[in-house]
């Protein structure tokens, strides 16, 4: 019975202190003094140790002592083995005797010294004779004969400074080890160094004890008061606490056996490796920069489940990987990323890593919480984006990194521009592995499906090269990361399976990868939400609706529209946004105006339907407001409510009095709290129940546009309720220009996460940018609003729901659709999963002939579409293109007076050009770019119609129109009318903006 209750005490000491054991284990040593371990034990931890790291060949050794089978004295002989192998401090921890554990003091003790030597590492290498170093430790008792071997192999092999990383990797890992370390630097004479370590200050009592008290003659050294300083700093930043110090930090919020979340600790490693690398000195090469770094790094160790679906790539397969949101597929993605290009470094090939992601606020996050402190002590990474503030080009950044994480349109541009050979640009064989995250949206003409082509092409030449034994080019290894591939909108088991297999032939995947073995690891961490579904009767009275639905049938009336569809739908703005185009190229002013109107009741009516009545009231009071001032004479004395009109035809004015004679009404409507929506009680309901069940609420509501994310953020704000149950909400919606709603810049975005992460905001009212891939921290309520999409996006906002016990609720009127899509979802979510056991379980000769042939569909697509574009873009001339005000349909200007900046801004260099608007100002654009700047709106002079906005260009003030607001009229073999979206979409090329000519130092003003 006492060996038992041993043998339980020795398990527990084990299981408390296994993030240090793991750091302070060398394995190689340990495994010669344990004969009990089976050959197959010994050979499997060795392997580990071998292909993974010594920390993870430790936890494979304690894993094999835990699993036994434990003979008598077997702990004896792990603690024996641990003492002659050099591991006398990990002894310490395991001994059930427990006199020998350090304290939390000296713990803390031990902990600063590393850091000390953290902080000067690169100095201790550049600097150190390694070998004269070991020796003396040798001679002292600190290193054992096994310690100063490999030291002489490493130096011996690969020269000096490696042999100082491998010195100061083990002498970290013993007992007592700091103040006999600076004995060994000073009678080797490097006094300098031990300096700079302890610090010259006053000597004081060293604060790091030795038990048996057999060295009191240095226990009084200087570094006593530098380690005082570095708990002054632990004070202040908490990270030197002795009960979370830099090591079990390092270890224990991401090993594989903590109890923690897969994401690493928010605030530790990140922040002290980031310190740390700031704080070390500048080294004169990328090897010794990476040296600069902090040690020891976090613990990169993957779940037995992460394993299974990794193994394939770092085998060096092109696969994608497929787990759920919040399993950790960023981490799994670190991991091979270190794994190929640890690979690549030992067999002396280049490697070179490229992370693609699909938005900006995903470049830093991949960076900041993952693949930097992960990574940065090996190699050298970095991220940028469209917003980045780059002093150099891309391809400089490429050359000089390691690992770089990149917005993917940033390398489509790239290699855009070394095909066109116009500037220096990027090919894909200069990188080793390319990882795409959100790989579902590598289908059509996606940016990821562009890039994805190309390589396709070269894999094609590839096989043409070989048949003719000429050199081949060299291809990435592909990696592709998704929660949900979704099933392309199939609506039977077949095309689900073609959607799957198109996506793994776009990505040249050689298998799609789920979790089956470890299914069960995986149920435990990734919690499934329990759904409800909350349903709005909307059968009740609604006279504001009545009012709205009255004037749009007075407008429909008056000017001949009779639409099919009924009001407040999709199909009702779809058919109204065609009439209005189709009256704008037939000059029917009075039809184009009214469809006009009509778009925004049927607005007033969608934001009726969704939030209050008195934000649709809002909607429509501000666009007629907008509209007088449009069409009114400046005047000083001017009455808002009256103001002097001077731009109105007939139809302006029908439109305009008949919205102030049931103004009033609507107004009065809208305060009626008995006619308020039924959604929104429904929802506050939900948001009470769910904030008042659990200690910390955090919350999602996804919303369908800005307007009802922002509408929504001001209900909850004028709701004095929900305050006193805790919610303290904001909005978060995307940084588009394409909305009525100033969007949100990214580090708006950025604030508002952190604040929601820090508890600050526990109630995010968000659009579709919160669903994919941002690190937003788990909720326990996420509720779709009447919002539902596809599949995918069902997947991945339920996965925002994961922490214990929380809910995924969809809050709909039951006549609005939204019940039955989101049943559509589930059962095409289930297609979908049945779908890639399909394809796992196809014959791979099968898998291969059709993914093969949608390689080469895809190719041909893209062909003849290039070859579609082409004849489009070039056929026209600018002199054949006139611009008509798409209002009062006057004249505007040619093609030949449109001129391009950048590539994007198509300015009017008409003379006298500025007779024909007004300028006023810009409400929602007065942001500041590169070198231009946005100003004022300007209107048509005549009838009010935007046009665009004034823009300044290097010093000039420039009209810069949005195609949008005109008739194009192509004046070829016959008169063709047309209306455009975007510049883009007109098959006209004009030239590029000659500054010279319109240059202040002309004789124009």
């Amino acid at each position: 019975m006492a060996e038992e209750s041993r043998d339980e005490r020795f398990l527990y000491m084990i299981s408390c202190f296994r993030p240090r054991l793991k750091q302070f284990i060398r394995v190689q040593p340990v495994l010669d003094g344990l004969p009990s371990l089976s050959a197959a034990e010994r050979e499997k931890v060795r392997a580990v140790a071998l292909q993974r790291g010594e920390v993870e060949g430790a936890e494979e050794l304690l894993r094999a002592v835990e699993r036994g089978p434990r003979g008598c004295g077997w702990f004896h002989e792990f603690l024996q083995a641990l003492e002659h192998g050099g591991c006398s401090l990990a002894a310490c921890y395991v001994n059930p005797s427990l006199s020998q554990l350090p304290s939390p003091a000296e713990e803390a003790d031990h902990d600063l010294c590393v850091h000390l030597v953290q902080l000067l590492h690169s100095t201790l290498v550049d600097s150190m004779q390694t070998m004269q170093v070991a020796e003396k430790c040798l001679q002292m008792g600190i290193f054992q004969d096994e310690d100063l071997d490999r030291i002489h192999t490493v130096t011996d092999n690969r020269g000096n400074r490696d042999g100082a990383r491998e010195l100061l990797s083990r002498i970290v890992q013993k007992k007592d080890w700091f103040s006999p370390f600076l004995i060994a630097l000073r009678e080797t004479q490097h006094g300098g160094l031990a300096d700079d370590l302890s610090g010259n200050t006053e000597s004081r009592q060293n604060g790091m004890k030795n038990s048996t008290n057999e060295e009191t003659e240095v226990t009084s050294q200087p570094e006593y008061a530098v380690m005082e300083d570095l708990k002054q700093q632990g004070n202040v930043n908490g990270s030197y606490s002795s009960e979370n110090s830099v090591l079990e930090t390092s270890i224990g919020k991401n090993s594989v056996v903590s109890e923690s979340d897969v994401s690493i600790g928010e605030e530790s490693i990140s922040n002290l490796n980031e310190n740390l690398g700031q704080s070390c000195p500048t080294s004169h090469s990328d090897e010794d920069e990476v040296e600069s770094r902090a040690s020891p790094e976090p613990d990169l160790i993957l779940r037995d489940y992460q394993m299974e679906v990794a193994k394939p790539a770092l085998n060096g397969e092109n696969i994608i990987i497929c787990l759920p949101t919040g399993s950790g597929k960023t981490r799994v993605a670190v991991y091979i990323t270190k794994d190929h290009l640890d690979k690549k470094k030992r067999a002396s090939e280049p490697g070179k890593v490229i992370v693609l992601v699909n938005k900006v606020p995903l470049v830093e996050q991949h960076l900041r919480k993952e693949f930097n402190p992960f990574l940065k002590r090996w190699y050298q990474v970095t991220g940028l984006s469209g917003d980045s503030q780059l002093k150099i080009s891309f391809p400089e950044v490429v050359r000089r990194n390691d690992v770089i994480i990149s917005t993917a349109q940033i390398l489509e541009n790239s290699l855009l521009n070394a095909a066109e050979e116009d500037e220096e640009g990027v090919h894909l064989s200069d990188f080793s592995l390319i990882i795409i995250d959100e790989c579902h949206h590598t289908q059509k003409e996606g940016v990821y499906n562009n890039i994805m082509r190309r390589y396709l092409k070269e894999k094609m030449k590839n096989r043409k090269l070989a048949k003719e034994n000429k050199p081949l080019i060299p291809q990435p290894q592909i990696l592709g990361l998704t929660a949900s591939p979704g099933v392309g909108g199939a609506k039977s088991h077949s095309k689900a399976e073609e959607h799957i297999l198109k996506i793994c032939a776009n990505l040249d995947a050689c298998r799609i990868m789920t979790v089956e073995e470890h299914a069960s690891q995986l149920k435990n961490q990734v919690k499934e939400p329990y759904k409800k579904t909350v349903i709005a009767d909307d059968k009740r009275r609604d006279p504001f609706r009545e009012r709205i639905t009255e004037i749009m049938t007075d407008i429909q009336n008056y000017c001949q529209l009779h639409p099919k569809s009924e009001f407040g739908t999709q199909p009702y703005e779809q058919w109204v946004i065609r009439e209005e185009k189709r009256a704008a190229k037939e000059e029917k002013r009075k039809e184009r105006v009214c469809a006009e109107h009509l778009k925004k009741y049927n607005d007033a009516l969608q934001i009726n339907d969704t939030i209050r009545m008195v934000d649709a009231y809002n909607h429509l009071n501000n666009f007629y407001k907008e509209e007088k001032s449009k069409k009114t004479v400046r005047s000083d004395d001017e009455d808002d409510d009256e103001p002097a009109v001077s731009k109105q035809d007939e139809t302006d004015e029908f439109l305009i009095d008949l919205f102030h004679a049931k103004k009033k009404q609507l107004k009065e409507l809208a305060g009626k709290p008995e006619y308020e929506n039924q959604k929104l009680i429904q929802l506050r309901n939900t948001l009470m129940e769910e904030f008042t069940k659990t200690e910390e609420p955090r919350g999602i509501i996804f919303t369908k546009t800005r307007l009802s994310a922002f509408a929504l953020f001001q209900w909850i704000k004028d709701n004095p309720k929900f305050e006193e149950v805790g919610i303290k909400a904001h909005y978060l919606i995307g940084a588009g220009h394409n909305s009525e709603i100033k969007p949100m810049t990214q580090n708006e975005q950025r604030e508002v996460i952190d604040k929601f992460r820090h508890g600050d905001i526990n109630l995010l009212i968000a659009t579709t940018v919160a669903e994919e891939g941002l690190d937003i921290k788990e909720c326990n309520i996420v509720i779709r609003y009447g919002h539902v999409t596809n599949e995918i996006a069902m997947v991945q906002a339920r996965g925002r729901a994961r922490a214990d016990e929380s809910t995924y609720a969809l809050v709909a009127s039951s006549g609005s659709g939204a019940i039955e899509r989101e049943d559509v979802n589930i059962f095409r979510e289930k297609m979908m999963y049945k779908a890639i056991q399909r394809v796992q379980k196809m014959p791979q000769e099968e898998y291969l002939n059709k993914i093969q042939d949608f390689q080469l569909q895809s190719i041909i697509e893209k062909q003849m579409k290039a070859k579609r574009d082409q004849r489009k873009t070039y056929k026209k001339n600018p002199s054949l293109v006139t611009f008509l005000c798409k209002n009062c349909h006057k004249l505007i200007c040619s093609g030949e007076d449109i001129q391009v900046i950048e590539n994007m801004h198509h300015v009017s260099v008409k003379k006298d050009f500025q007779s024909l608007y007004d300028t006023r100002e810009n409400k929602t654009l007065q942001d500041k770019h590169a070198d231009y700047q946005i100003n004022g709106e300007i209107i048509c002079k005549d009838c009010g119609q935007a046009w665009g906005n004034m823009m300044v260009h290097r010093g000039l003030d420039l009209p810069c129109l949005k195609i949008r607001n005109f008739v194009v009229v192509f004046e070829d073999k016959k008169t063709i009318k047309q209306i455009f979206k975007k510049w883009g979409e007109l098959p006209v090329r004009f030239p590029s903006f000659d500054y010279a000519a319109h240059c202040p130092s002309s004789d124009e003003d």
